[in-house]
């Protein structure tokens, strides 16, 4: 069951492209984080979507998001990953237990092994303040996160 706007998010620990851990309840009080749940790194649509936020940083750097992409692959594909294509955001490796965070934001599919594609904003006292899913190889449009920035 995927978390509704208002509630507080999830917390986790995850490790990063680096092998560094990311604690999402590190960033309360801090700054608020965009979570972008992808399917599978290096597939068409979801490096298609990630190129397009690379391009697009500045509407995250403005508003002062933490931009933290979340995938299923293991640190060692998303450093792969991270360096083939030049994204300076961190993507974190929901390896194992496998896809337990993306369960836990609603946004796992079983049958496929791997999340869908969902967005949630949070803000820095660790509330839902926006979400958005849309079905795999449906992408994600820049208009909804500049909508939901707007919302900080």
């Amino acid at each position: 069951m995927s978390i509704s706007v208002g509630e507080s998010a999830p917390d986790f620990t995850l490790t990063n492209q680096h092998g560094e851990e990311v604690t999402l309840s590190s960033y309360r009080g801090k700054s608020p984080v965009a979570l972008v749940f992808y399917p599978l790194s290096f597939s068409g649509t979801c490096t298609d979507e990630l190129c397009e936020l690379r391009d697009n940083m500045s509407i995250f750097e403005t508003a002062g998001v933490e931009l933290i992409g979340i995938s299923v692959d293991s640190k060692f594909t998303q450093a792969k990953f991270a360096e083939s294509e030049g994204y300076k955001f961190q993507l974190l490796a929901d390896f194992w237990p496998h896809g337990e965070v993306t369960n836990s934001y609603g946004v796992f599919l079983p049958e496929r092994g791997h999340g869908t594609r969902g967005t949630f904003l949070i803000d820095t006292e660790g509330t839902l303040v926006a979400r958005f899913i849309t079905s795999p190889g449906e992408p994600r449009d820049l208009a909804a996160y500049k909508k939901a920035l707007e919302l900080l």
